[in-house]
């Protein structure tokens, strides 16, 4: 089985993921532009214009965790005697954004700070803001952010890095054009492509090097349900323990690593230094950057709030053993699309447990498309007596119709197998009252998750697909705690039972989609939720679109 983002050679709309919103770029004025910058790459070519940056001069690595700050000491009151890692699982947006604020309020060594996807929304800005404050509390902040939605942002990520004790890196740049939209970018780089297809999809918050948040992530509005159109139905984890140190080593291989630059190397801005700090200061302040809603009581899990745990001194965790892994900085360019996995990579060492399973496998991704290998594993695992389901979106509820495309190739074939299929629906999303009011907007699964006879599990940002496997980064975790796949389970359990549809084949070889309304249960035979222009669409564009970029 086999991100993140999508680029298919499609032109003049590019399709691109984000690891949840679709974004098609298409032509208007800035074409003009287009045209000025792909003349600039053919004299003289977008990686040429890279800038040469002394890698040894500005090296850096994790401050060791110090037992004298307040959250080692919250740590250390919160651990038995023997433990390995202590994990809490946060599939509520609004707590998930909070713990991450509480770690920034009470840190006071070090924060790293490495997403996919940093957006300039309320959301972005709010803890843009947080980090701020806690770099002027002497905090060093570093933060690194893949290049890919960055554009039309210079101006905040280059005044957040002009703060004192913060840096800021860019993972793969692109050279030019950075304000002109996806379009302009990528054409600016036509002679580059090999290079700027790759981005890095992982996703980690590190705190004072005794605590993290990984997952699925990013931070925008539509991870925390603070999104007007969409908003996505997604799992990231608290972690303590001895699993906290690896994932401080992974940011700094990647920190440290040739595709990385100092994003004033490659951003540019209008602005001088002190212009800079006022239009930090205006919109990260109180008229533009409105504070997230209160918090509910409980999750689904029944969780509250870490930080009234926090503030007690000491907190509620799930304990088990546990590996962290992360692609190799360089993973997608000594590799090749569609090529042989690499043994260091997280879909390896993921497909390897999954591969072990002696009873059942349940995965939950929304992107997903196994390809001859997963197909392979699928069937070994079904000769085994092994059950085998997953969630993904359904076509009516994907950011990418084009990656469902891949996927729906491989419907009745995995259905023969035995596999069992669950895809989500956004109006179901809308009627499930425990996934905390959805409202209007569309409600999209993006949670990354493998649970493997109900004992180990996985979490991290790596989907079951072509992308995350050979092209984009990711980083994850594989967690040996009986526990803590329970809880695993009960969530994808309430997502796929009050939230989705399960696919079946009839006796004539055709599908079915079973659900439950208002009158009870529902038998569909045909895609719902998605229209005739969404199902046109696809079919026309299925020539064209390799599944190996998917």
């Amino acid at each position: 089985m086999a991100p993140q983002m999508r680029t298919m050679p499609v032109m003049p709309v590019i399709h691109c993921r984000h690891g949840a919103r679709a974004t098609a770029v298409r032509p208007n004025l800035r074409w003009l532009g287009a045209v000025v910058a792909v003349v600039l790459v053919l004299l003289g070519g977008c990686a040429s214009r890279m800038p040469v940056i002394d890698r040894a001069a500005i090296a850096s690595e994790a401050i060791p965790a110090r037992p004298d700050t307040e959250l080692a000491r919250i740590v250390a009151a919160s651990t038995p005697e023997g433990a390995h890692s202590g994990f809490r699982l946060m599939p509520l947006g609004s707590f998930s954004l909070d713990t991450r604020i509480q770690l920034v309020r009470r840190a006071q060594v070090s924060l790293d700070v490495q997403y996919y996807h940093l957006e300039g929304d309320e959301t972005g800005r709010w803890l843009l803001r947080a980090l701020r404050e806690a770099a002027d509390r002497g905090v060093r902040v570093r933060l690194l952010i893949d290049d890919f939605y960055t554009s039309g942002h210079d101006d905040l990520f280059l005044a957040f890095a002009a703060i004192p004790n913060v840096q800021v890196r860019v993972f793969n740049p692109f050279c030019c054009a950075r304000g002109s939209g996806q379009t302009v970018r990528f054409l600016a780089c036509i002679g580059d492509w090999g290079r700027v297809n790759h981005r890095m999809h992982n996703k980690l918050f590190i705190a004072d090097g005794v605590a993290a948040v990984f997952g699925g992530r990013n931070i925008a509005n539509e991870y925390f349900l603070r999104g007007e159109s969409d908003n996505f139905i997604d799992l990231d984890a608290l972690v303590v323990g001895k699993l906290v140190e690896p994932m401080a080593a992974l940011f700094d291989r990647y920190w440290n690593s040739d595709p990385v630059y100092p994003y004033e190397a490659v951003g540019h801005t209008q602005l001088d230094p002190p212009a800079l700090r006022a239009y930090f200061d205006r919109v990260t302040g109180p008229d533009q950057t409105a504070p997230p809603p209160l918090l509910p009581p409980n999750d689904i899990l029944g969780y509250g709030p870490i930080r009234d745990e926090l503030e007690d001194g000491k907190l509620g965790l799930v304990w088990g053993a546990g590996h962290v892994f992360a692609d190799h900085p360089d993973k997608p360019f000594n590799g090749s699309v569609g090529g042989e996995l690499l043994e260091t990579s997280v879909t390896y060492n993921v497909m390897d447990a999954v591969r072990k399973a002696q009873r059942e496998v349940t995965a939950s991704s929304p992107y997903f498309v196994p390809g001859a290998r997963g197909m392979e594993t699928i069937r070994l695992l079904r000769e085994r007596g092994v059950r085998f389901s997953v969630l993904t979106n359904s076509l009516g509820a994907t950011d990418e119709p084009l990656v469902h495309l891949g996927y729906s190739r491989y419907r009745v074939d995995m259905l023969r197998l035995g596999a069992e299929l669950y895809e989500l629906s956004n109006q179901r999303v809308k009627r499930n009252n425990r996934l905390f009011h959805f409202g209007s907007s569309l409600g999209r699964l993006h949670a990354k998750l493998v649970i493997i006879d109900r004992r180990q599990s996985f979490i991290g940002s790596m989907n079951l697909d072509p992308r995350s496997a050979t092209i984009n980064t990711e980083i994850g975790a594989v967690i040996d705690s009986p526990q803590l796949a329970r809880e695993l389970q009960r969530v994808i359990d309430l997502d796929r039972l009050q939230s989705a549809y399960r696919v079946r084949l009839r006796p004539d070889g055709a599908l079915e989609w079973l659900g439950m309304d208002e009158d009870g249960d529902m038998i569909l035979e045909r895609e719902p939720e998605a229209s005739l222009w969404l199902k046109l669409r696809n079919w026309l564009l299925s020539p064209l679109v390799p599944e190996e970029l998917l």
